[in-house]
């Protein structure tokens, strides 16, 4: 009787330690296969009519401090399988006692590891969010540091700027040194020119010269150009001598109709300066008179390096054909007022004034213009030089009509200008003796134009080359002393305006005159 008690009490035991602890053997499987699960036999050697059943309730006594027994599973047989998770070991459902809510499909792990994923989900987002935490307040940090840096640095900047402004700008004493030479550029700035002024060592800073210059209302009549001044310059001295004018250097002016060598007057005797005279005396520096000369010139002129020389492609095969080298840049370089570098050597000198002429031909419209008389750009070139030494600026047009209606009728041109051009001496009428001397230029010996310009035209001539006047005319000239010129198309018509030119002084009558 007492084993049968002891047996009784500990199958209580067990029911109990089940209830309260469940076994869950079904994880992985949902709760509807958990439910369907076969039920297990109880435990072998317990019947179930065992009298105990009737045996009432026994509960042991605990007390507060005693730890609770911990549940003891009921033993199995040999090869049978453990009762289903949510079914008590007698065999009845839990769900059915307890009616607790199957797990769904999403959440098929018991209860403590669902709570142990959460837990550790909830860790890691509290690292992640103290790591933010960290990571701005480190960028705060260096925020901070970079502004904290930018500040001082504009501090120190301010300061030294403000220093600056009440220490004096920095100064040469004097007196003025070796001549040096130093360019205005158009549109130069009074600080521009105190930039070059420093460069060049003139003065001892940007400041000092910018100071003397706000100072002198002179400063704005400063012209473009080049200017001598002398190096350690006291920055008034400088300015002084920059608006006073007579510093100015490589400064010259080419008259319409002018060449590149000295003529001389057939009556007076009297020379009349060429291109490369008046550029030799335009470059001299100083009391001492430092120059380029004119025979310098000259033979740097006669250079075959036509591309060193500043020769424009157009022009390049004109050029090359010239006899006579010393002559082959007659008209590249055009009448006008020029500035150049005299602190240059002879090429360089006359590569600057080309390539400025170059440029100024350019922009009448030359590369384009032999649509309407179907000459080349330096055909066009020569032309308006023949128009510049021919005709009074108001009768251009009507000349280079001539010149052109003269070539496509393969007539002679026979103009007095391309005889004298090859003489030491001019006059207007010449001799029968000059016009029947062949020269590459003298268009009484030959059709065609001269081989080079016989001049530097001026842009009105070139722009009337370019443009003709429409009209049939073949003969022009001169029929009084007030330049009145009569133009036709008439030989005979002409013989008679040229008797008329003879009567009235013009030409003289002792002089056939032949065009």
């Amino acid at each position: 009787m007492t084993d049968r008690w002891a047996r009784a009490e500990e199958r209580y035991r067990a029911r109990e330690a089940d209830r309260r602890y469940p076994r869950r053997d079904d994880w992985g499987l949902d709760a509807r296969e958990a439910r369907e699960e076969p039920q297990q036999a109880g435990p072998a050697g317990w019947d179930d009519d065992d009298d105990t059943n009737v045996i009432p309730r026994y509960e042991d006594e605990h007390y507060d401090d005693e730890p609770e027994p911990e549940p003891v599973a009921p033993p199995r047989r040999v090869g049978q399988r453990a009762a289903p998770a949510g079914r008590a070991a007698g065999g009845r459902p839990e769900a059915d006692r307890g009616r607790a809510k199957a797990p769904s499909g999403r959440d098929k792990q018991p209860g403590g590891r669902g709570k142990a994923a959460s837990g550790r989900k909830r860790s890691r987002i509290a690292s992640r969010k103290a790591a933010e935490r960290k990571r701005r307040r480190r960028n705060l940090w260096v925020v901070g540091a970079l502004l904290a840096v930018l500040i001082v640095s504009a501090a120190g900047f301010a300061g030294y700027k403000l220093m600056s402004r009440f220490a004096p700008a920095e100064d040469f004493a004097g007196p003025p040194g070796a001549l040096v030479v130093v360019q205005v550029h158009p549109g130069d700035t009074a600080s521009q020119i105190a930039g070059a002024m420093h460069e060049r060592g003139v003065v001892a800073s940007r400041e000092a010269f910018y100071e003397a210059a706000v100072r002198n209302s002179g400063m704005n009549n400063v012209q473009p150009g080049y200017y001598a001044i002398g190096v350690n310059s006291p920055a008034a001295t400088a300015v002084s001598t920059l608006v006073g004018g007579k510093s100015r250097v490589g400064n010259v002016t080419v008259s319409e109709g002018r060449l590149l060598h000295d003529k001389h007057d057939a009556n007076t005797g009297g020379r009349y300066d060429g291109i490369y005279r008046k550029v030799a005396q335009a470059s001299c520096i100083g009391a001492e008179q430092k120059c380029v000369t004119y025979e310098q010139l000259d033979a740097a002129g006669a250079s075959t390096d036509l591309a060193a020389l500043g020769v424009p492609d157009w022009a390049m095969k004109g050029v090359r054909e010239s006899p006579d080298r010393s002559r082959q840049l007659e008209g590249l370089i055009a009448a006008g007022t020029w500035d150049f570098d005299p602190s240059g050597t002879p090429q360089q000198i006359l590569r600057q004034l080309v390539t400025s002429s170059v440029e100024r031909y350019e922009s009448t419209g030359l590369l384009q213009s032999g649509a309407t008389t179907g000459l080349t750009p330096y055909q066009t070139l020569v032309s308006a030089s023949l128009v510049e030494r021919e005709a009074k600026p108001q009768d251009m047009s009507k000349v280079a009509r001539v010149i052109v209606n003269r070539l496509k009728a393969d007539q002679m041109l026979q103009f007095d200008s391309t005889v004298n051009y090859t003489l030491d001496t001019t006059e207007v009428a010449t001799t029968n003796a000059d016009r029947a001397r062949e020269t590459a230029w003298n268009t009484y010996a030959m059709r065609g134009l001269p081989v080079t310009p016989i001049s530097a035209p001026s842009l009105d001539a070139l722009r009337a080359m370019e443009n003709p006047e429409p009209g049939a005319w073949l003969y022009f000239v001169t029929v009084d002393k007030e330049g009145t010129t009569l133009f036709t198309e008439s030989y005979s018509e002409h013989l008679r305006l040229v008797a008329q030119a003879q009567r009235s002084g013009i030409l003289d009558s002792s002089k056939p005159y032949g065009g």
